[in-house]
């Protein structure tokens, strides 16, 4: 594949997250996916992400993530992101509590025959719990 059809891909995910078309993520992620750093209790392939970014959405409905820095190949994207959004819902144990966060990440998304067949990521979880008002021991 080429770099230019790994962002294309990789876009169409964040325009899926973004808008709430979690289903759309079915057409891009390989059913044998492997996650080097899943989020907390996620399942496997396209449903793992599905189910992932509902509870997000659910926990911060107006999420939006915006890319700052991409670069790619043949083979890879990687992308250094904001998160953003209100916390409305349960997020990690955490009751809705009107609070804005604002968290940074990053992600490096390896790419076969037009899907997600690898990926590496960390994001700020710590800085979210602290924005909602956690304060770790």
């Amino acid at each position: 594949m080429s770099k230019e059809q790994n962002k294309q891909i990789q876009q169409k995910f964040g325009e899926a997250v973004n808008s709430g078309k979690l289903e759309n993520l079915r057409d891009l992620v390989a059913d044998d996916v492997k996650e080097h750093d899943p989020a907390p209790n996620q399942g496997p392939g396209a449903q793992g992400y599905i189910d992932f970014f509902t509870m997000m959405r659910n926990a911060f409905p107006d999420m939006k993530v915006e890319v700052e820095q991409l670069v790619a190949d043949e083979d890879n994207v990687a992308f250094a992101y904001t998160l953003t959004g209100t916390h409305k819902g349960d997020f990690m144990g955490v009751a809705g509590t009107g609070k804005s966060i604002k968290a940074r990440g990053m992600q490096i998304s390896r790419f076969k025959d037009g899907k997600l067949v690898e990926r590496w990521g960390s994001s700020d979880e710590l800085g979210i719990l602290k924005q909602i008002g956690v304060n770790p021991v």
